[in-house]
């Protein structure tokens, strides 16, 4: 197996994540009225942009925690999963921890215990020659990284020239 993925590199992409949700939330405060749809619920979208970053906060307090095996176990996964499969099993993980809807998942060891459980009946990628810190940092968009640009009720969409 390659370099195996270390906690710190789990630090990094939470961090990097938490960051996206926050400049996500910042181009959006500065675009005008007339950008959103009608339907569109400022202070919803705002409220689930909250909840997810006082999630991620929670995991970072726990990432030290995360068993070896368990990073190993996450290294296996990047090297060998489509990157935007398991970004989309992360996003809806992170939807069910921010939401409430899911009480198991108060730790980074539990988050992404189940991340690795969710991927078991998902067929495998092809195989890559990136490291698995580079394969792991697609895992999640830079752009728009709750997707929320993507509700119908929205309308302002992903800037142009970027990409998710």
């Amino acid at each position: 197996m390659r370099e195996a993925l270390t906690a710190v590199d789990i630090r990094n992409l939470l961090i990097s994540f938490d960051a996206a949700i926050e400049l996500d939330q910042l181009r959006v405060d500065a675009l005008p009225p007339e950008c959103f749809h009608p339907a569109y619920s400022d202070s919803m979208w705002r409220l689930w942009r909250c909840l997810h970053r006082a999630y991620i906060k929670e995991l970072l307090a726990t990432v030290n925690a995360i068993p070896l095996g368990m990073l190993e176990g996450l290294t296996w996964i990047a090297l060998n999963y489509d990157p935007a499969v398991v970004g989309d099993v992360m996003l809806d993980l992170f939807a069910d921890a921010a939401s409430g809807s899911c009480c198991e998942l108060e730790t980074a060891t539990l988050f992404f215990g189940w991340l690795i459980k969710d991927l078991r009946d998902v067929p495998l990628g092809k195989p890559r020659n990136e490291t698995a810190r580079a394969l792991m940092v697609q895992w999640l968009p830079v752009t728009d990284p709750l997707r929320i640009a993507e509700d119908e009720e929205c309308g302002y969409g992903t800037p142009a020239g970027l990409v998710s």
